[in-house]
């Protein structure tokens, strides 16, 4: 399983890399807005930095405005993908975009069938967000379950990308439903390096070698 960080900051983006957890990078307007810089230099600065796919996202909500938008963001750098909302017209971008070979990345995807149609448009990404639903009282990762399902009945192209990951468990889950990507901050890719016992037992060795004579 591909992992994906979910941010803006440079400089995560460097400590999550310098450890091997960076396949990609998801971005989108409010993370882009913290760094205080153009939506367009903060893309081709990630995209320099990471060789796998970057999401960067459209803020258009029309038509044409997504696919002009889409156009100018595929201009920064091989490894973008289009970041396009879930909605009648932006499925018709995705086609669009696609038939010109630019990647995609459907957001918002909180149903079964809402993904069945971005895999049928034709998205390189499907972008379902599990925390959200969670937070609602719904069942996030069955939805990823139902969507893996589908995708692998189907053999669909389309990739399988875990979204609004709230913590280390809706990683593994995801792992274990056969999930292609999960995206998430750098503070849960941390909280799956630590674990308590794995500190008490870095301290009992550190303590029992202070008892190993010199020489």
């Amino acid at each position: 399983m591909k992992f994906y960080i979910d941010t803006a900051d440079i400089e995560e983006i460097r400590e999550a890399n310098a450890r091997g957890l960076v396949d990609g990078v998801t971005t989108n307007p409010s993370l882009v807005a913290k760094t205080g810089k153009s939506n367009k230099d903060v893309i081709a600065e990630i995209c320099k930095e990471v060789s796998g796919l970057v999401s960067a996202e459209v803020i258009s909500t029309d038509l044409d405005g997504m696919v002009k938008e889409g156009v100018e963001l595929a201009k920064i750098a091989d490894n973008v993908v289009v970041k396009i909302p879930m909605c009648d017209q932006g499925l018709v971008a995705v086609r669009r975009l696609a038939s010109d070979g630019i990647k995609t990345n459907v957001t918002l995807i909180f149903s079964p069938l809402q993904a069945l149609l971005v895999a049928k448009a034709g998205a390189t990404l499907c972008s379902p967000f599990v925390g959200r639903l969670d937070d609602i009282a719904n069942d996030g990762m069955g939805l990823i379950n139902q969507i893996t399902q589908i995708y692998s009945t189907y053999n669909y192209d389309t990739e399988v990308l875990v979204a609004s990951v709230r913590h280390p468990m809706h990683v593994l889950d995801s792992a274990l439903m056969g999930a292609d990507i999960v995206t998430c901050p750098y503070k849960v890719m941390q909280q799956m390096i630590d674990h308590p016992l794995t500190e008490k037992g870095i301290q009992k060795f550190l303590a029992d070698a202070a008892q190993i004579p010199n020489g």
